[in-house]
């Protein structure tokens, strides 16, 4: 596979396949994995062999994710954290024969637990039902199913932040003080609801476009990557992303004085990336990567 990288004393990234890529990273060199994996939606982002989202069903994608939890477990610190923004997914009647919700949450954690995680916390992110039934038409949301047949109208699906942790002893522990993480800022984010999250914060995604091979590109949202570093991670760590999309969570680590680290299959994506995250000023978050081939992460 064609192979690039781009990469300073802040940041790597690189275009290729996640399982390939993060096997090179050394064992135990990742502080924090934050990341939006793709769904099980044949042919929802690119039509390559290599997508993930591109399984035939939930078998083929717990097998093929499985190759990646593994690698992401050996990468991360001990005593260290890795969040998940996710969701539940829809059956169809067209695609399924019926109607109702998968729970991908619950499927990914599984994986992880499964690689050796332990299940660390999960946030609730509210969405408004009323974009979400606008936007997607979903016959559980429509005003007009309770009047037909309410037994099949249901509540807006929110997002998740799933968050997994590595055994073991943490050497590097993440402090803060009352001026730079103060209560009511905690109390804010130790809420199981996020009621405040904004889906529109997201880096600008127009140009990433490519005809034909995709239905919708979904950046994670900034205020969500950040509360995530923020809450579990020191300056200087070095931020991973195996699905980096237009690179939000390079982007929002650098810009927190944070290293990153992510890789893109889709080298549409992969460019976009590397132009947003070299709109940062280049005097912030300067750090040395080391001259080991082997420690660049």
């Amino acid at each position: 596979m064609n192979e690039l990288t781009t990469k300073t004393d802040r940041y790597e990234l690189v275009n290729g396949d996640c399982v390939e890529e993060v096997a090179k990273l050394a064992d135990e060199s990742i502080h924090y994995w934050i990341y939006s994996p793709p769904f099980i939606s044949l042919y929802t982002y690119s039509d390559s062999p290599r997508d993930m989202g591109n399984c035939a069903n939930d078998e083929e994608f717990y097998a093929h994710f499985k190759f990646l939890a593994t690698e992401l477990f050996r990468t991360l610190k001990p005593g260290r954290n890795m969040s998940v923004h996710c969701m539940d997914l829809m059956y169809s009647k067209e695609r399924d024969g019926f109607i109702g919700l998968k729970d991908f949450p619950a499927m990914l954690r599984q994986i992880f637990e499964d690689c050796g995680f332990i299940y660390h916390s999960k946030v609730c992110i509210w969405k408004n039902p009323v974009t979400a039934m606008q936007r997607t038409k979903a016959l559980g949301l429509l005003h007009k199913q309770v009047k037909k047949d309410s037994c099949m109208s249901r509540q807006g699906i929110p997002d998740y932040l799933l968050t997994m942790r590595k055994p073991g002893e943490n050497l590097e522990p993440v402090t803060h003080t009352n001026e730079s993480f103060p209560v009511s800022m905690w109390q804010e984010y130790a809420s199981p609801v996020w009621m405040d999250i904004n889906q529109s914060d997201t880096l600008q995604k127009g140009s990433a476009r490519e005809h034909e091979d995709e239905r919708h590109i979904c950046p994670l949202q900034l205020s969500v990557i950040e509360r995530g570093i923020m809450l579990w991670t020191n300056p200087g760590d070095v931020v991973g992303t195996p699905f980096m999309g237009i690179g939000s969570e390079v982007f929002t680590a650098v810009k927190m004085d944070r290293k990153g680290w992510g890789v893109e299959l889709k080298k549409s994506y992969f460019e976009q990336a590397c132009r947003n995250v070299a709109t940062l000023n280049s005097e912030q978050a300067i750090f040395d990567w080391g001259n080991d081939e082997d420690e660049a992460a």
